[in-house]
């Protein structure tokens, strides 16, 4: 698939939409259980007509304009719309703190801001006063609240309805015939498409200007990795003003597949799992690891000769597949293969366990597969690192899970692991048109199967951040290469793993440089931690803060017959201290493959649910520079005897 120097996404669109106008392209959330379906032929008009609307309100090409929503069916509509008149969206979710959006407006000078609903309206108003240069706020929904209604005219601000411009826009295509189409068509490939804030993971937000070539020019491989046909059905739950949804969408629509709005919460997704039967679901890692968790808690719960049995076949189809991955050559491999010794030591073992998997697949594996819909061939994660507890129980039981890898800066594609060779604990090669470099500290190039920090070049690199130059030029190398800050390694075929990120790295007092996400990702594993965030920079040793489950350890405490009188009292108790004291020590020690300096010396046990917006970013990543602010009385705590 190749792309000339006039296209755009909406011409992408345009396209399939003439080729596939019958087929759905959206399935539009009216409420829980109720969708309306939209064809490609709609689905184009609709943005068309959005697009006559901004006409109408004086939009010219390279006007920028806030949306701030979830992911939703007019989310994609008015991106569209947007889009066909060259003009440029400045996206953000919901979650969106006052503080962080009143950067981004003030940064962007947007006077027409789209919003999702009466909270988003409400937050934007609030704003008027730091943000003078908003004229006119659009809201997807009509539900607005009184107060909120006259906040909108004390502060002067012009409120419009996506329905009601919808409207406006398809008269005024009639009244002005040719004139949205000819605007679509003066698009060009370098033509700006959008300006996304950074999530904040380490700070204040920038903003990454992306042109429509970043979008378009992976499609022509990723097609090819993660392919689908006219009309099968994608979930979608992630927020979409983040770039690796906005790109899996374009991805889901190049092949005319038709995109299904669902939400991250777990009773509304398998209800729409069940409804829909999607045939991918792309999300990041934690709503994989959510599933994983629901399905081994049920199992535990269940007890008796179910879960024994639950645990029997999964324990057994790992190592059943482990025997395959050496079999076939689907590990990552640093060094030459060794298939004929593999082949002889390994072949008759793996084909006389077969019929004891396929067993497994009878009794377990399928009533597990039922879960995600009948039709579910392929989870794409992204956006985060993917556990390998979680990438091996899935590829264990037979459902298929891709590991993708980019940034926002990347639009975000660098590589993804392609379903129909995947290399396991690989997020693939790079794609073709994407150059990788692997570099030592010192910018000196490395080989092959050498772990060092990753560096990109080629055309889904962004132009820069938005009137900071001084920023760009830092991100960049003095010859061009884009600086990603994660460290890397290439096996012997050119298939990436990432291992951490050089922002997250932790140096201790005594010079030692450590990773804490395989640490923090090690501890999750453990039935009583739903998450864990090590801290020790300038220290002598590693701490952790430790976000219990409160269930598991209630049903600790009543299986081993400890009394409480709340469960704040349990928690400081001696029994549940050195129960969290011998799952840390069982899990992090070096028969786990850790170093002495990377132990975890102490632990605050905590109780609040990481939200996004606070703890996590939009991406569910953890904000370490949030969590050192939050929970710095814990942290001290755990150093006391520290300068």
């Amino acid at each position: 698939m190749e792309f000339k120097e006039t296209d755009t996404i909406p011409k992408m669109i345009k396209k399939v939409a003439e080729e596939n106008p019958e087929i759905y392209a959206q399935y539009k959330r009216i409420k829980n259980g109720v969708f309306e379906p939209i064809t490609y032929r709609d689905f184009f008009q609709l943005g068309l007509d959005f697009a006559g609307a901004l006409l109408q309100l004086g939009i010219k090409r390279g006007d920028l304009i806030g949306l701030i929503s979830d992911n939703r069916a007019e989310w994609m509509q008015a991106d569209l719309g947007i889009l066909a008149l060259g003009a440029i969206d400045v996206p953000r979710g919901c979650d969106a703190t006052p503080i962080d959006l009143e950067k981004i407006f003030t940064c962007a000078n947007a006077k027409i801001i789209i919003a999702e609903n009466n909270s988003q309206v409400n937050k934007i108003i609030n704003l008027k006063q730091a943000c003078p240069f908003i004229e006119t706020i659009i809201c997807f929904e009509t539900d607005i609240k009184d107060e909120v209604l006259d906040a909108v005219k004390k502060n002067k601000i012009n409120l419009l309805f996506f329905s009601d411009l919808m409207k406006e826009g398809k008269k005024y295509r009639i009244e002005h015939p040719g004139e949205v189409e000819a605007e679509l068509d003066k698009g060009q490939f370098e033509d700006t498409a959008t300006i996304i804030f950074t999530s904040g993971t380490t700070g204040t937000p920038k903003g990454v200007v992306l042109c429509h070539k970043n979008f378009l020019v992976q499609l022509d491989e990723v097609v090819e990795r993660v392919f689908l046909n006219p009309g099968e059905k994608a979930l979608s739950v992630l927020p979409v003003w983040h770039v690796f949804e906005r790109e899996v969408e374009y991805v889901i629509m190049i092949q005319a597949a038709t995109i299904c709005y669902s939400k991250p919460v777990g009773s509304i997704l398998l209800a729409d799992l069940k409804q829909l039967n999607p045939h991918i679901i792309p999300a990041v890692p934690r709503i994989f690891e959510a599933v994983y968790d629901g399905i081994t808690s049920k199992m535990r719960k269940t007890g008796g000769i179910v879960n024994d049995m639950f645990n029997f076949f999964v324990s057994f189809a790992i190592t059943h597949k482990r025997i395959q991955r050496r079999l076939f050559n689907q590990n990552a491999c640093f060094t030459r293969y060794h298939t004929a010794f593999w082949w002889i030591i390994g072949f008759i073992p793996w084909l006389l366990m077969w019929p004891i998997y396929l067993l497994g697949d009878l009794l377990v594996f399928r009533k597990i597969k039922s879960m995600l819909g009948k039709n579910f061939k392929l989870g794409v994660a992204g956006g985060g690192a993917f556990p390998q507890r979680i990438d091996e129980f899935f590829w264990a039981i037979g459902v298929e899970i891709i590991e993708g890898y980019g940034l926002t800066e990347t639009a975000p594609i660098v590589a993804v692991r392609p379903m129909a060779a995947p290399i396991f604990r690989t997020i693939g090669s790079p794609l073709r048109g994407v150059n990788v470099r692997i570099v030592d500290q010192d910018g000196y190039v490395l080989g092959r199967c050498k772990e060092g920090v990753l560096q990109v070049k080629g055309d889904t690199v962004m132009k820069g951040y938005y009137n900071n130059p001084e920023l760009t030029k830092k991100a960049f190398t003095v010859d061009g290469w884009l600086d990603t800050g994660d460290l890397a390694i290439m096996t012997i075929h050119n298939e990436l793993q990432i291992k951490g990120r050089i922002k997250d790295t932790i140096v201790l007092r005594g010079g030692e440089n450590l990773e804490p996400v395989p640490i923090e990702t090690k501890l999750a594993e453990s039935r009583y931690i739903k998450m864990a965030v090590v801290v020790g920079q300038d220290k002598r040793y590693l701490g952790a803060l430790i976000l219990v489950d409160p269930e598991e350890v209630t049903a600790y405490a009543d299986e081993n017959g400890i009394q409480y009188e709340s469960f704040e009292t349990l928690l400081k108790s001696d029994e549940i201290h050195k129960l969290y004291e011998v799952e840390i020590s069982n899990l992090i020690n070096s028969k786990t493959g850790f170093k002495m300096f990377e132990r975890v010396n102490k632990f605050q046990l905590i109780t609040k649910p990481f939200e996004v917006g606070v703890e996590l970013s939009a991406k569910q990543e953890i904000m370490r520079f949030r969590i050192n602010q939050i929970y710095k009385k814990e942290i001290e705590a755990m150093f006391p005897e520290e300068d």
